[in-house]
């Protein structure tokens, strides 16, 4: 779990970030006919129209969407007619749609094709777009009529989904200061405000400083033990920046970076790993301001609203519930990963120091920027292969058709058609349109999976059009990932944390194509952090899957599978490491946890921000040198990021998912596997029903039980019989 998995949620109204000033529009911005957002595009699943869009478009559609949702609201508040649930919460689901299609539009492109000018717009928007969001959530009279509707729910007699609709409306409406007096309401607006801006400077900051933290190397036997792919990959991030007969090594967003695992130069180790832990720390991108400033304004906002902490404020509406539960499932595995990872490690330095003594030089301690480099020779020696040796097995197009889509077929019936008809925001975008298993179009699949200068780190999903029969829309999803494009004439060649992650991203698309509900604010993946993962985790298993694996891992230029005694050792070797990859997950969520327990007066100063994160590291019984955190706190993006990305207080919700998809793997083996009566069992009960029930509910119905820690543990390796 190396790659950070950003997904993006996409809602009609309330995770649009329901958002506008009702201040007037600037001359010169009001929408007008022609602009793409102005009305539903008439392209396929009304998909956005990425070859009529211009930067000029955005502020005027945002500024119409604003006020049209405005008048909208307003007439709700002012209806002379007693609250309703179809006049009061039906109306809200409705209310928005401009606003929605140009803030998912501008989001999604702004993460993965931004540039100069799509940088101040989200500046100048996100302070806006929080200021409606108040303007809404902190309407009295919206506010009565919503809560009229929730008192009358018994006498109601809503369906199941409707009835959830109501409750969730008014949580979230509690939530956001709904029950506040006016003076607070006044101070909870000024926090909002200050919160979007400070966010969206720490996301801008983390883009430049991982954009200068590019390392540039002179000459090519520097480069030695990267593959051809790799140097050739060097080569052309170099040229894309101008660098004559140089070679760029960029970064990718988490701590470590993958390319050290065959970069046998240690200094250039070094070189990238101090580069990668140096970023937004200090000079034009300094993230430290933003943190000092963002906990406290956090923590003194969940003070207004009647928390203890920002933590328990984002906690209560998780499935978690609290932090003290979080801590508790956490020390239920950290003692086993940080014994496995000191294990690794001594093996690691056992070889250092056996290497040293054949060559007659000194041997030296193992650091940071030596471990992927000698577990990938420990894992050579124990399994007899290594990345090098498996990645011609695993080549972009075969995993996407003959993994990816091969499994999705398997289990739920889909097919995927490629489109090339339809417009994309860049070349290296592909487009398919999705069918059901009786051929009736079910969505629309956007593939972005190589890294640009003007993309965020990570990978992630991204809904452009979210599923709802209410307002008869089908999914428009996309997947980003950050694969380093090889120079022309290359082959894409995968490492299998690259395949992982498709087949992890993918389940996240999977989550919103198979959405069937009725209430936009209930489809797909508008479900709690800690669940959202769920789908994506469980997906992953079919990457590792023998009868998947041996689908899709041909050699790319022979097309020969790969040999059965080779898959083995790949499948028994993916418990290789896990010590490593589970501490250093475990210390950056409980990094997080740290920062959100905080109250106001306790936040640090900005020069005292990387003190804290020590201080908390050591605290929290993890922290051993060779295993950094994934991310340090200045580009811990995860839980500084805005709204739509908010995992603050819930970077931890990969690992509470991965419970719920580890159990759900062994009951797939233990009812027969890949196949359509399981696939459609868990679809019927989890992937298409969003959160017309609460994530607990939907879990129970299809696993009949509570969830068990024990699967992920031998998942892992982390059991005491478990061995590397």
């Amino acid at each position: 779990m190396r790659t950070h998995h950003l997904r993006i949620l996409a809602a009609a109204i309330l995770t649009t970030a329901v958002a506008a000033s009702a201040t007037a529009a600037p001359a010169g911005t009001t929408a007008t006919a022609d602009n793409p957002f102005a009305h539903p595009s008439t392209l396929p699943f009304e998909m956005p129209l990425f070859d009529r869009i211009r930067d000029s478009d955005y502020l005027p559609a945002f500024t119409a969407g604003m006020a049209e949702q405005l008048r909208e609201v307003a007439a709700i508040a002012a209806d002379r007619q007693p609250a309703t649930f179809e006049n009061t919460i039906v109306a809200l689901e409705r209310s928005g749609q401009l606003l929605t299609r140009v803030r998912l539009t501008f989001s999604n492109l702004n993460d993965c094709n931004t540039n100069p000018r799509m940088e101040q717009i989200a500046a100048e928007m996100a302070p806006r777009l929080t200021a409606h969001r108040d303007a809404i959530y902190l309407n009295a009279a919206l506010w009565a009529r919503i809560d009229q509707v929730y008192r009358e729910r018994a006498s109601l007699n809503l369906d199941p989904e409707s009835l959830q609709l109501l409750l969730r409306y008014h949580t979230i409406f509690v939530r956001a200061g709904a029950r506040l007096q006016p003076a607070q309401q006044a101070r909870l607006r000024e926090l909002n405000e200050q919160i979007a801006s400070l966010t969206t400077r720490f996301r801008q900051n983390v883009l430049k400083a991982t954009q200068d933290g590019a390392v540039s190397v002179d000459y090519v036997a520097e480069l030695e033990g990267l593959s051809p792919e790799q140097v050739g990959a060097a080569a052309a991030a170099a040229a894309a920046r101008g660098l004559q007969s140089k070679w760029l090594i960029t970064l990718q967003n988490t701590t470590n970076q993958p390319l050290l695992e065959n970069l046998s130069n240690r200094a250039l180790r070094e070189r990238v790993y101090r580069a990668s832990i140096g970023r937004a720390a200090s000079g034009a991108a300094d993230n430290t301001v933003m943190i000092a400033q963002l906990v406290k304004l956090r923590a003194e906002r969940a003070t207004l609203l009647g928390y203890d902490s920002h933590a328990a404020y984002q906690l209560e509406d998780e499935s978690a519930g609290t932090p003290a539960a979080v801590r508790d499932m956490i020390g239920q595995v950290a003692p086993a990963a940080l014994a496995r990872a000191r294990a690794e490690a001594a093996d690691m330095q056992k070889l250092i120091d056996t290497q040293a003594a054949t060559a007659g030089r000194p041997p030296f301690a193992l650091q940071p920027w030596d471990w992927f480099y000698y577990s990938n020779q420990v894992r050579k020696a124990r399994y007899e292969f290594d990345q090098a040796s498996i990645a011609p097995y695993f080549e972009l197009e075969h995993v996407l058709r003959d993994g990816v889509f091969y499994a999705a077929h398997e289990l739920y019936g889909l097919t995927f058609q490629e489109r090339h008809d339809l417009p994309v925001y860049n070349p290296d975008v592909r487009m398919f349109e999705v069918f059901d298993a009786d051929r009736k179009p079910l969505a629309l699949f956007l593939a972005d999976y190589f890294a640009r200068d003007n993309k965020q780190g990570g990978a992630w999903e991204a809904t452009y059009v979210s599923q709802s029969g209410l307002l008869h829309h089908k999914t428009v999803v996309a997947n980003h990932l950050n694969i380093d494009k090889p120079q022309p004439g290359q082959p894409v060649l995968l490492s299998f944390d690259e395949v992982s992650t498709m087949f992890h991203e993918f389940g996240h698309a999977l989550h919103d194509m198979l959405s069937d509900v009725r209430y936009p604010l209930l489809a797909g993946t508008q479900v709690p952090n800690d669940f959202v993962e769920y789908p994506s985790q469980y997906n992953e298993m079919w990457a590792r899957e023998p009868a998947v694996v041996a689908h899709y891992a041909r050699h790319f230029k022979t097309g020969e599978l790969m040999p059965a005694a080779l898959l083995e050792r790949v499948i028994a070797a993916q418990k290789f490491n896990q010590g490593y990859d589970t501490t250093e997950y475990l210390e950056a969520a409980l990094l997080d946890l740290a920062w959100h327990e905080l109250t106001a007066a306790a936040a640090p100063a900005a020069a005292q921000v990387m003190a804290f994160e020590q201080a908390a590291l050591k605290a929290s019984g993890l922290s051993y040198p060779p295993v950094p955190p994934r991310y340090h706190s200045p580009y811990f993006s995860h839980i500084f990021s805005p709204a739509d990305n908010d995992y603050s207080a819930g970077y931890y919700a990969y690992l509470w998912s991965e419970v719920l998809a580890r159990d759900t793997g062994q009951w797939f083996h233990a009812h027969g596997g890949l196949t359509r009566a399981n696939g459609e069992y868990l679809r019927s009960r989890v992937l298409s029903r969003g959160r017309t029930d609460e994530p607990k509910a939907l879990f129970r119905a299809f696993y009949g039980g509570p969830p068990e820690i024990g699967p992920l543990l031998e998942y892992r390796g982390l059991t005491a019989t478990d061995g590397d």
